[in-house]
């Protein structure tokens, strides 16, 4: 094997009503009501059982129409340029997301989310449960975002005006 390549291969597609990167919310927190769903591969449906007991859900996704990488970003929330290892911005060496989304229901092999802030017909790549007795830390620091007041961050963050 090649350790210079990575391969991963889709287990779904996730469907939004979000089509313009320009129009999408920038993080899940700012995309509450944006309902989608998380259409999984049939060979993949049995890794859903159990699955609807958890009100929260890591989906990791390719972020298939990324800009190319750029190392220094002026993210949406912030006018100053910051390392992208730094920021959430999509242009990363590898193009891979990451959101917490509320898990409304399971009907078979969909799953229907809110607070999705994915684009339409992005590669669903896996799956996590959100668990609060390991994913809720505190206390944290967030760098540069604590310079950023929760009015712009809203703002700016649902793509109402930069």
């Amino acid at each position: 094997m090649d350790t210079n390549q990575i391969v991963y291969r889709p287990i779904g597609v996730i469907r939004s009503p979000h089509t313009d990167p320009e129009k999408t919310p920038i993080q899940p927190a700012f995309a509450s009501g944006c309902r989608g769903t998380a259409e999984i591969f049939p060979e993949f449906a049995d890794g859903l059982r159990d699955i609807e007991g958890f009100s929260h859900i890591y989906i990791i996704y390719h972020m298939h129409r990324a800009a190319p990488l750029k190392l220094l970003v002026k993210p949406f929330l912030h006018d100053v340029l910051h390392g992208v290892f730094a920021t959430r911005a999509p242009n990363r060496p590898n193009p891979i997301g990451l959101s917490i989304v509320r898990l409304e229901r399971r009907e078979g092999d969909v799953l229907y989310l809110d607070g999705v802030d994915v684009l339409d017909g992005t590669p669903l790549l896996d799956i996590k449960p959100y668990v609060d007795r390991f994913d809720c830390i505190h206390p944290t620091r967030n760098g540069w975002l604590s310079e950023v007041d929760p009015a712009t961050a809203e703002r700016r963050g649902r793509r109402q005006t930069k």
